[in-house]
Order: C-alpha cells, then structure tokens, then sequence
C-alpha cells in the first residue's frame, strides 16, 4: 500500500492542521467514552489532554518513527473501577488510577529491557502472520456491534458514555449512511485533498443532514427527529457567558489524587497491582498486534526500527503520563491505524500535530462541546470504515498463508471462532479479553501443531 505522506514526510502547514483533525475526530470517541464509562467524576477533557501527552512521550521514545496515537485503553475500565471500588474515598481512587498505570507501564519497561537484549526473534517465532493476522483481523471484527449500535443511536449519552437508541431508527440510519457513504466516495474518487481527509467531510456531511432532521425536529415538536443534543453547548452558558465558556483547565487527576494520599495504605497498593498488572500483560499483545498491522500498512517493520523495545517503553511511559493527567491508561489505537491505511498519511508530523491539538483543545470549551454534540450515528458511520479497514488488514496479512495446510487452517479458525465467539474468562477480578483468548489459545495451537508438522 504506497502512502501518499510516508513516515519522515512532513505535510505544509495548513494541511498538516487539517490532517491532525482528522485524526483526532477519528480517535476522539473512544478516548472521552472511558473516563465517561468509568465515572467517579472523571473527566473527559483531562483525558484528552492525557491522550496528547502520552502520544507526544510515544514519539520521543520511539524517535518519531512510528505514526502512532495513543488514547484511553478500553482494556482497563475494569481494573479503573477497580481502583474507585476498592478505596476509602474518592480521593484515594484517583490516586489508585496513577498507581496502577505505573503498575502497568512498568510491566511494559520490564520487557522493553528483556526486548533489548534478548531480541525480537522469540516474538516474531511466537506470534507469525497465521497468528497475528487473524487477531488483527479479530480486533477489528469485535469492534462490529460496536459500530452498528452507534449507527442506530443519536447524540445524547446515557450514564454510562453510550449513546442512547433512537426511537426512529431511519433518522439515524440516514444520518449514519450520508456519513460512511461521502468517506467512501471522497476516499475512492476524491481529487488531492478530499482525498486526505475524507473523516472530516464525512462527519461534517453527517452533521449537516443531523442538523436539519433537529430544526425540523424542533420546529414541529417531533423529538424522534432531534439528533443533535445540544446540552454540551446549554452548559457553557448555564451561568451566564464569561471566561469559562471559551476557557477552562481540565479537571487533572492528579490535583484530585494529592488529596487522597492522607488514605494511603499499602494493601489498597496491593489491590491497585492485582487489577492493573494481568491486565498490562493482555494489552501487550494487542500493543504487537497493532505495531505488525501498521508494518504491512506502511511497508516497515516497526518492530526492528525503532525497534520493539522503544515502542513499548513509548507506550509504558506514555500510559503513566496520560494516567498523571487524565486517569485513563493509554494504549495504541486501532481507529488512528485505520485511519493511516484509509488515508494514506502516515506522516509522524500529523501524529505529533494531533497530540499537540489535543493538548490545546482540551482548554477549549465551545471545542470540547462540538466534540460531544456530535451524534453517535455521525461515528457509527465513520466507525464502519475505520473497524472495517483494521479487520481487512489482518486478512490482508494471512494472504500468504498456506491455509492448505492443518497446522495453518486450525490455528486460524481457532482464533477467529473463539475471537468472535467472544470467549471472555475472569479469573478473580481479571477479566482476560475474547481477543485475549483467543491469541493464547492461537499461540498454543500454532506451538503444538507446528512441533508435530516438525517430527513428521
């Protein structure tokens, strides 16, 4: 797949601003839908700033050679929880939230030092192309319902960050359809730059016919036709218009956490290390996973340069500082991948970029408010591509692949049936992922067939 801006390649300016707010609308759903998830409080500017700064340490560690952004990793709700669950005050379970993710990132250090001086071989003979692939692909394919929901669904978010179903599906299908259909339009037969940023002409087309089915809507007293909930917007002015309505300083995690250190205890640390610590190990995989799927996007081995052991110190590092600021772990992101293949940008300048604005928008209320009007019909749209797109590039990996032959055929269809299955286990309070699964399961039947394909 030849890329229109390789990694080194640094785009002019205003096109570059152009291209960062592409990635971020792509990545931007996710990142804010944890902390909201979550609760207790969290805030979902903070981890967006949280977000930018961990990409911006990722690209430090990694010499700005990997075109990768980090946002707030799903994986670790249930070991946030966790830390809220298991504290005395809230306080304290904001500093259990920093706790953890230096649990994890240090998990990520430890390997980065044994990566180092052991190699990249052992993963390479672990995890081949009938392995990663399929897991890959699965990554994508789990993320389906994911998409389809949100097609159906409009901009209002219930108590637990998901957008809440429409009672006239046709609004939001409409909605959802213009969106995908103008990306995959301006993607295939777009000219220049509609071509480079077919995300942003989507959501703003998908905001359009949003916006007129809510003036309709409003005009007529038929609220199955709003679409746009204009509540992030009403609060601004809530207390009439003054500096906070156009600025305002993220609620930091850590301002909270200072005042939860009079609560200290070290088994509630022990806690916090059961939670975090399995769970780093599973996002591990999904970190290879990510990292070999980018390498066939952008035709280099990120695992040899910058090499493995930069990355994943750029991650560790990356997840302490966005926890410090936002709460949320970071990890890599599949929607900044796919929008790296759909786009054909994999510019780190446009990384870093969108860090950067990440970091800047996150004092900018009428911005954050934007964000968070935008129907979740709008993204189920642009979901359908980026989802899509990750799942094609794992099948894309196995093209290769004798599946003619047992040992190749069973570990494939191991994974994806399991993956797909949804084959979740929970040992205590560790909830070890169907992706998870199904790339241990994967492993060990790749390992024992390929010693009898051997002794044969």
């Amino acid at each position: 797949m030849k890329m229109i801006y390789n990694v080194e390649d640094k785009p002019k300016f205003g096109q570059m601003l152009v291209f960062a707010i592409q990635q971020l609308l792509a990545i931007m759903a996710a990142t804010i839908a944890v902390p909201a998830i979550v609760g207790n409080g969290m805030s979902a500017s903070a981890a967006l700033f949280g977000a930018g700064a961990g990409t911006i340490i990722y690209q430090l560690f990694t010499k700005f050679r990997s075109p990768v952004f980090l946002g707030s990793s799903f994986a670790f709700i249930g070991s946030m929880v966790a830390a809220f669950a298991g504290a005395t005050s809230m306080q304290l379970g904001f500093l259990g939230l920093i706790i953890g993710a230096i649990f994890a990132g240090l998990v990520y250090v430890i390997i980065a030092i044994v990566v180092k001086f052991v190699g990249v071989g052992w993963i390479n003979r672990l995890m081949p192309a009938v392995v990663i692939g399929p897991t890959v692909a699965l990554i994508g394919l789990s993320l389906a319902g994911a998409a389809v929901k949100d097609v159906f669904s409009y901009g209002t978010q219930d108590g637990n960050g998901s957008f809440i179903m429409t009672t006239n599906i046709w609004v939001s299908f409409i909605c959802a359809m213009v969106t995908l259909f103008v990306v995959v339009i301006c993607s295939t037969y777009g000219k220049k730059m509609l071509r480079l940023i077919p995300f942003i002409i989507g959501i703003l087309a998908g905001y359009a016919v949003a916006l007129v089915f809510t003036v309709i809507g409003i005009s007529t007293g038929n609220t199955n036709l709003i679409a746009i909930d204009f509540a992030p917007f009403k609060a601004l002015v809530a207390e009439g218009v003054n500096v906070g309505t156009f600025v305002a300083v993220p609620e930091f995690t850590f301002l909270t956490a200072t005042q939860g250190i009079k609560d200290f205890s070290w088994s509630y640390v022990a806690t916090i290390a059961v939670a975090y610590v399995p769970v780093a190990f599973v996002v591990f995989a999904e970190h290879i996973a990510d990292h070999k799927n980018l390498s066939s996007i952008i035709e280099r081995d990120l695992l040899e340069q910058p090499g493995l052991h930069r990355t994943l110190l750029g991650d560790g590092v990356g997840s302490m500082v966005g926890a410090f600021f936002g709460g949320c772990p970071n990890t890599t992101y599949g929607e900044s991948v796919g929008c790296v293949a759909i786009t054909k940008n994999a510019s780190v300048a446009t990384i870093t970029t969108t860090a950067i604005i990440s970091i800047l928008i996150s004092f900018v209320s009428p911005f954050v408010a934007f964000l968070d009007s935008i129907p979740g019909c709008v993204m189920g749209g642009v979901c359908i591509t980026l989802y899509g797109f990750i799942a094609v590039s794992g099948l894309k990996m196995i093209q290769k692949v004798d599946l003619e032959d047992n040992a190749n055929l069973f570990t494939t269809s191991v994974i994806l049936i399991t993956g797909i299955g949804g084959m979740a286990m929970a040992i205590g309070k560790v909830t070890i992922t169907a992706i998870a699964c199904a790339l241990i399961l994967g492993i060990v039947t790749n390992i024992v067939l390929s010693k009898k394909k051997t002794e044969e």
